[in-house]
């Protein structure tokens, strides 16, 4: 069977190239688990990818197409499902991603085989290929909808999480490393990357127990988090460095220090090879203290992301009690970062139920004078995205755009003004990291 895992061209809102991990992990997975098959994996969007030389990979002719989708790379689906028709007529379609996880009722209006609705890619994607396989028809496929010739779809069967010990890691030769350095480059569009600098994204972890209400983790990954080992972390990151240029690892969890003794492992092991790579995470303040960050400076980490969303009392009310950060606590926190000498990088939302302008000035401020760089999203609660919604409205959750009425016209374009204005200070945490030329990695 030929099988090609595909995110369909499309303009990105916001880029993280852990977010694209899915269509390679997927592939990789099908390689070690599925038999007789040929995976290729394609990521069209980074590549901006033309519909011409999508059309010269489909005409090859495949049995089946998996298309990735996300919350804003949906635009493009009707178009992507008509070339395949049209120029791999055989292949049954199956889309797995975030969005159909949330809404799968949005992707039965469309020209679809199947429809991933729970649980993780990798087991989607193997659950229909045994339905497919099978002359048993009606059961029901796990975390699967799929399609009866009448048209209407079968109920999603029940998806169990995919332990981490099954995971596996994608191929980095056929990830378009370079093509995400290029989105990275403008350090001022606030994407997650460090600009001049190549990235080898490490998925180490799924699944969030933090709870904030408008997050998308818990309802795709769970509230139980998932880990990979230390041991096979590192051994993965120094395969990876062997085979290409990387110059920093970005380790992709939602709560990087979520389990504390995992992480004075794997700093301990980095720090006895001598801190060969320069790191990133993501976490929240809770998880961390003064001796983990010390620690995680001695390692290699040179930045460290935290969701402080607001600082401001009243909207800080509708966040889990487990993120409601003081500007002292953020203030003290700053201060150990940068005596570890990591760069500190603030996520903040625009626009929370119960925020003011001046509230979100001040927040700005405060980050500015700790001198930690800020990454400003527009307030997106995808906890109302509801089954009744059309392509158009759900293309809304965007992160960029208010999706509810929430705030008023005047606030609207004040916030807007705040968050598409370029700010003066892209970082410089790139001089902290070598060139590849300059550096010995193990």
């Amino acid at each position: 069977m030929n099988i090609l895992c595909l995110i369909p061209p499309y303009v990105p809102s916001y880029f993280n190239a852990g977010h694209h991990l899915s269509v390679f992990m997927t592939g990789a997975y099908l390689r070690a688990r599925a038999k007789g098959v040929q995976v290729s994996c394609l990521d069209g969007a980074a590549l901006n990818m033309t519909w011409r030389a999508l059309g010269e990979v489909l005409i090859q002719g495949f049995d089946l197409v998996v298309l990735v989708n996300d919350f804003d790379a949906t635009d493009t689906f009707e178009r992507t499902i008509a070339y395949i028709r049209a120029l791999s007529p055989r292949a049954r379609i199956l889309t797995v991603g975030r969005l159909s996880c949330r809404l799968p009722n949005l992707f039965f209006t469309l020209d679809l085989d199947a429809v991933h609705c729970s649980g993780d890619p990798e087991t989607a994607v193997t659950s229909y290929l045994d339905h497919l396989a099978t002359s048993e028809k009606n059961a029901h496929v796990s975390g699967v909808a799929v399609r009866h010739p009448d048209g209407s779809f079968s109920p999603a069967g029940v998806a169990h999480p995919l332990p981490p010990g099954e995971w596996i890691l994608p191929d980095i030769t056929e990830i378009p490393h370079e093509a995400y350095s290029r989105l990275y480059l403008d350090d001022l569009h606030k994407f997650c990357g460090i600009p001049e600098r190549l990235e080898l994204v490490v998925p180490v972890a799924r699944g969030c127990p933090v709870g904030c209400e408008f997050c998308d983790v818990p309802p795709l990954q769970g509230s139980t988090e998932r880990r990979l080992s230390v041991a096979r972390t590192l051994a993965y990151i120094s395969d990876s460095f062997q085979k290409k240029p990387f110059e920093y690892v970005s380790f992709y969890a939602p709560t990087f220090t979520l389990k504390k003794g995992w992480v004075h492992e794997l700093c301990r092991e980095m720090i006895a090879l001598g801190s060969p790579w320069p790191w990133k995470c993501v976490t929240v303040a809770h998880h961390l203290d003064r001796e983990m960050i010390a620690l995680m400076g001695q390692a290699g980490c040179v930045r460290i992301s935290i969701g402080i969303e607001t600082l401001e009392p009243i909207p800080m009310t509708g966040l889990p009690k487990i993120k409601h950060t003081s500007k002292e606590t953020f203030d003290t926190l700053a201060g150990w970062c940068r005596t570890a000498g990591i760069e500190l990088n603030c996520f903040m939302i625009l626009g929370l139920p119960g925020d003011t302008l001046d509230g979100v000035r001040a927040t700005m401020e405060a980050v500015g004078a700790a001198g930690a760089r800020l990454r400003t999203s527009i307030y997106t609660p995808y906890q109302l995205m509801n089954a009744s919604m059309d392509h158009r409205a759900a293309a809304g959750f965007n992160r960029h755009l208010f999706a509810t009425d929430h705030p008023g016209d005047q606030e609207r374009s004040a916030y807007y003004r705040m968050f598409f204005g370029r700010d003066s200070q892209p970082t410089a945490v790139m001089n902290r990291i070598p060139r590849r030329q300059e550096a010995t990695h193990g």
